[in-house]
């Protein structure tokens, strides 16, 4: 699995615009193959750190090139973000303790 962590600090002015591009990159997301999950948290100072996971570096490259998030992505940096920061991680471990399905029996056990 790849983790892309997403800090990102708006620029006030663009707020509503923003978000509507956001609603519909994360449709896009949602249905790009190896797509597993899109979580976005606030603080309170403002920023905005957003976890974006896919099941391969082929699956998060295919995510970056697609040609409508490419546009987004330039308005982010030339209009949207008053500063922002990616970092993409491959998970060395995982673990924890809630419930999971597994494929072979679809049924509920411990992680």
């Amino acid at each position: 699995m790849i983790v892309t962590i997403f800090r990102s600090r708006l620029r006030g002015e663009h707020e509503p615009a923003y978000y509507e591009m956001a609603a519909r990159m994360k449709a896009l997301a949602e249905n790009m193959a190896g797509f597993i999950s899109f979580k976005a948290f606030k603080a309170e100072d403002g920023e905005r750190v957003s976890l974006i996971e896919f099941d391969s570096e082929d699956a998060l490259r295919a995510w970056r090139e697609h040609a409508e998030h490419r546009k987004a992505q330039e308005l982010g940096r030339t209009k949207y973000y008053a500063e922002f920061q990616i970092q993409v991680c491959s998970i060395v471990r995982q673990y924890g303790s809630k419930p999971v399905l597994t494929n072979e029996t679809s049924e509920r056990r411990p992680a």
